[in-house]
């Protein structure tokens, strides 16, 4: 399903996203928003509408992203040794390019040193992805982070 609304003169997606998720009917649907959505108030109307969730985390959340940034760290500076979480790493070539893709998933419940995942509603898991592209000598690398429920 793909839904659409118009955001007013002088306002904002944050806005129009509460007013379009009301004219749906979420239930057993996934929502996937990007940053711009990531607000506590649309998940907790997804969830009140029986859907679930994935947003896209930024700067735009900064507490949250502070703490999921540092728990990635901590796991990665430990070598995520103990630590129940599922991961995939995809690599291609071709046309003069190397992708790798990887990508760590995480269930925040055991975690719960870090405060605001707690003020998500519904929230299940955490995902990483870390993306690099290199094309000759040029290696950027990417990172993503989303909130699934």
């Amino acid at each position: 399903m793909l839904g659409q609304r118009k955001v007013d003169e002088k306002s904002n997606e944050i806005t129009a996203i509460p007013l379009l998720l009301e004219a749906l009917d979420l239930t057993g649907c996934i929502v996937t928003i990007d940053a711009m959505g990531c607000q506590r108030e649309i998940a907790q109307q997804i969830v009140e509408q029986a859907g679930d969730y994935v947003l896209s985390l930024k700067g735009n959340q900064g507490q949250l992203h502070q703490d999921v940034t540092a728990m990635f760290d901590y796991f990665e500076g430990i070598a995520f040794k103990e630590i129940d979480h599922d991961y995939h790493k995809t690599v291609n070539k071709g046309h003069g390019r190397l992708e790798i893709r990887e990508c760590w998933v995480f269930e925040p419940a055991a975690w719960r040193l870090f405060p605001h995942l707690d003020k998500w509603a519904g929230l299940q898991s955490v995902v990483m992805i870390r993306s690099q592209r290199q094309e000759g000598e040029k290696s950027p690398v990417k990172h993503a982070i989303s909130l699934p429920v």
